[in-house]
């Protein structure tokens, strides 16, 4: 058999044949397709599915090469034949392998995109296309509010759905904004741990407090009166306070303030968020323009679980200084032998550490489609990174990826859906202020003559910024804090 769905992304295509195939029985094998897999790869796979009689769901198949679609397409038909005439044994690519009538493959595709290969003829019809659209929000969230343990799902999937259907309208078009399925899913899951927890809080205050602890901190701050007004419409007179681990977050105060930063409320702020995001998201977008925090977020994020003796494993590596190849492993042509790649054997590594210690990557580098792409099937569900050698590595419970980048300007929706999204701004100057006060801290000089610092600091800086900002045009533009940093 042989099955296409195509679609949006978010709409589920994947999850719906790995749901198919647990309601059948049936063992199915995601695989993420990029560009470094050739004709040799997937004969291997199919040969794999047909002697055991699998499912395998080929996920964005349109990133083959064209030359190895039109292979494909002779590969699979091989298969389908040997299924109509009966055989038991049959030959696929110059080798003999045995025959499960059963055997199934799918390819899951979002058309459109860049870099995407129009499937050849032939091999469109060996498959038949299926058409996902974008998914009844309203049901689902009612169906998984019920499986909760809501009363009251069908109220509150109508106010849930509601408010991300208004926010979609009314706030700003950012990149980074998904109000779509895997968002909705990732934050009734939250709201069924409140529910559990909180046995005093109503149902309304605890759908409530998800939709807004687990959304403020993606929100821009030009949209954060309309978010709260959306908000304060949909749930009138209701606004609980944040679940807060007082003592962790005492613990975060305390390393910011050894590593020589001042604990400034906004950014232990931001850390607390990215605690709480990495706890139900597996891949965490860290976004901001230069010098807003990101780096020194998740630092002091790792310097407190250290500090509670939970030992944090990191690799830090920037994707955008080698090239795909490099960064996954490829296959060395003339040799069949495989070269690993930078991500593939740290993550491997981090994978075979016998400990559940949390293990972090963090990847300090801009996306674009080149290489976050081929990275989907591990930001997903599916958890797993599948190389060109079809080695399938698994991102553990206690594995987090982090991305620390500047906008999501190259990346596709696909990408932006699978990830939670921390986003700092530097509008508000906190960040420069945090660093004047740390500054002053650490001079050795007198308690007055700190105090003069700080008020010549407040009393010039913030005039002089708006100055430069209405009077000047810079050859290579500048941010406020690197002005405050020269300043120092």
């Amino acid at each position: 058999m042989g099955c296409a769905p195509a679609g949006p992304a978010g709409t589920g295509k994947t999850e719906s044949t790995k749901d198919l195939a647990a309601a059948l029985g049936k063992a199915c094998y995601v695989f993420n397709c990029s560009d470094q897999m050739d004709y040799q790869s997937m004969a291997g796979i199919f040969r794999g599915l047909s002697a055991s009689g699998s499912w395998g769901c080929f996920d964005e198949f349109n990133r083959l090469k064209p030359e190895v679609l039109s292979v494909c397409a002779t590969q699979f038909k091989s298969v389908l034949d040997a299924i109509k005439a009966g055989k038991s044994r049959f030959m696929l690519s110059g080798t003999e392998i045995a025959l499960d009538v059963t055997c199934g493959a799918f390819i899951t595709m979002n058309p459109g995109y860049i870099g995407r290969a129009e499937l050849p003829q032939d091999l469109k019809a060996l498959f038949r296309p299926i058409t996902v659209v974008v998914p009844d929000l309203a049901m689902i969230c009612e169906n998984m509010l019920m499986a909760e343990g809501f009363v009251t799902a069908a109220a509150l999937s109508k106010k849930f759905v509601t408010l991300y259907f208004l926010c979609r309208d009314l706030l700003s078009k950012a990149k980074h904004y998904d109000w779509g399925l895997r968002a909705i899913k990732s934050v009734l899951v939250v709201a069924g741990n409140m529910k559990r927890a909180e046995k005093v809080l109503g149902e309304d205050a605890v759908l409530m407090r998800a939709l807004r602890d687990f959304n403020l901190p993606k929100i821009v701050a030009d949209d954060l009166p309309i978010f709260h007004g959306l908000l304060g419409d949909l749930f009138p007179g209701i606004n609980p306070e944040r679940a807060r681990d007082a003592e962790f977050e005492d613990v975060i105060k305390t390393v910011t303030i050894e590593a020589g930063l001042h604990p400034d409320e906004n950014f232990l702020r931001k850390v607390v968020e990215l605690q709480e995001l990495q706890v139900i998201r597996h891949c965490v977008f860290t976004m901001g323009p230069p010098g807003a925090g990101k780096s020194s977020t998740w630092k002091m994020l790792q310097r407190a679980n250290d500090k509670i003796g939970k030992k944090t494993t990191l690799v830090d590596l920037n994707p955008k200084v080698i090239n795909s190849d490099e960064l996954y492993g490829f296959v060395q042509m003339s040799t069949r032998e495989w070269k690993d790649g930078i991500l593939s054997n740290k993550m491997r590594a981090l994978s075979e550490m016998p400990d559940s210690n949390p293990k972090w990557m963090i990847f300090d580098g801009d996306l674009d489609a080149t290489w976050i792409e081929s990275m989907n099937s591990v930001m997903d569900d599916n958890k797993l990174l599948t190389l060109a050698s079809n080695e399938r590595i698994a991102l553990k419970g206690h594995m987090r990826m982090f991305f620390e980048i500047r906008d999501l300007d190259y990346a596709t929706p696909a990408t932006v859906s699978r990830a939670g999204i921390l986003y700092i701004s530097d509008s508000d100057g906190y960040q420069w202020r945090a660093y004047v006060k740390s500054w002053i801290t650490k001079q050795k000089c007198s308690a007055e003559m700190k105090e003069e610092f700080a008020g010549l600091f407040d009393k010039y800086i913030p005039e002089t910024l708006n100055q430069c900002k209405k009077s000047f045009k810079h050859a290579i533009p500048q941010r406020e804090l690197a002005m405050v940093m020269s300043t120092c």
